[in-house]
């Protein structure tokens, strides 16, 4: 009996240790998932004539350092090269930073707005432990709308343009936080984390049997909540200003599908483009003539009535 109860004690033991092995190894990937280092994206951008730095350095500008509401300082840039109001907030993908937005702020300049640039937490020089895709980030937002729309005025035009993360982060504030921009241009986003990190798991762990509530669990006890919460399809259901829905068919990371399905949730005022050309968040890299006319056609349809 005695036996009996010392083995199963053993397997007990040895079952825990294994999971919690897994569990740590899988909410250190998701919290502290590997980013770009900040001197390989400016060369980056650089070299591909994405980011002109005679420009970035003759332009208008307005250097922002924003209180989080969850405890940390967000920094950006408020770029003015136009005399106007009508302000478009760029939110970056994860493992980017700002530098990776002042490609979209050259779009806008030409659309007639002009850009704010920041870094998500945890990334570029925004403070921050841990990445949420989307849970903390939808709160950082909130705090740079407010801080912009304190200098532009309720009357100016406000726009949020999301990439990836950045745009699963802009649909969960405009859904679940407050929908007070005037437009929304969402980049590749996922419709639903859980479903997105299962791919994941699968392609970058090797894991093909995922052990979701594991991963969930360590998760919410080390960083206070739920991935099944990040739902960006249930987010858009409430947004009611017009949202630009954007996707690259060969996207193999979130695949495009996921576009299909929040613009097919989402009521009212909607459209949306899928490029042929572009893997994930490539879209404007490979397509940027075309990508300008689908954000000027969503604009003339949308906002500027």
């Amino acid at each position: 009996m005695k036996k009996q109860w010392l083995i199963s004690s053993v397997i007990g033991g040895v079952t825990t240790i294994a999971i919690s092995a897994l569990g740590m190894k899988l909410s250190n990937r998701l919290m502290y998932i590997q980013k770009k280092e900040d001197d390989f994206i400016l060369q980056r951008e650089i070299t591909a004539l994405r980011y002109n730095e005679q420009w970035f350095n003759d332009c208008p500008k307005q250097s922002l350092t924003i209180d989080s509401p969850n405890g940390y300082t967000l920094k950006g840039y408020f770029l003015k090269p136009l005399q106007t109001t009508n302000t478009v907030i760029i939110c970056h993908g994860v493992t980017e930073n700002k530098v990776n937005s002042a490609r979209y702020a050259r779009m806008f300049e030409s659309l007639g707005y002009n850009t704010v640039i920041y870094d998500h937490r945890r990334h570029g020089e925004s403070g921050g432990k841990t990445t949420s895709y989307g849970h903390y980030e939808k709160f950082d937002l909130q705090a740079v709308v407010r801080a912009v729309r304190a200098q532009i005025g309720n009357a100016a035009t406000l726009g949020i343009h999301g990439e990836s993360m950045g745009a699963a982060t802009t649909l969960l504030y405009a859904g679940t936080v407050s929908d007070d921009a005037n437009f929304y241009i969402s980049d590749c986003a996922f419709s639903s984390f859980r479903a997105l990190l299962t791919t994941i798991i699968k392609n970058e762990m090797k894991i093909q049997t995922v052990p979701f509530h594991i991963a969930n669990f360590f998760v919410r006890v080390r960083d206070g909540y739920s991935v099944t919460s990040i739902m960006p399809i249930e987010a858009v259901k409430r947004i009611e200003k017009p949202v630009l829905f954007l996707h690259s068919l060969p996207d193999a990371y979130i695949p495009a599908n996921m576009s299909v399905d929040l613009y097919n949730a989402k009521q009212g005022d909607k459209a949306l483009h899928l490029f042929e050309h572009g893997a994930h968040a490539q879209s404007f890299n490979e397509n940027s003539q075309q990508y300008e006319e689908v954000v000027r056609q969503f604009l003339a349809r949308y906002v500027h009535t």
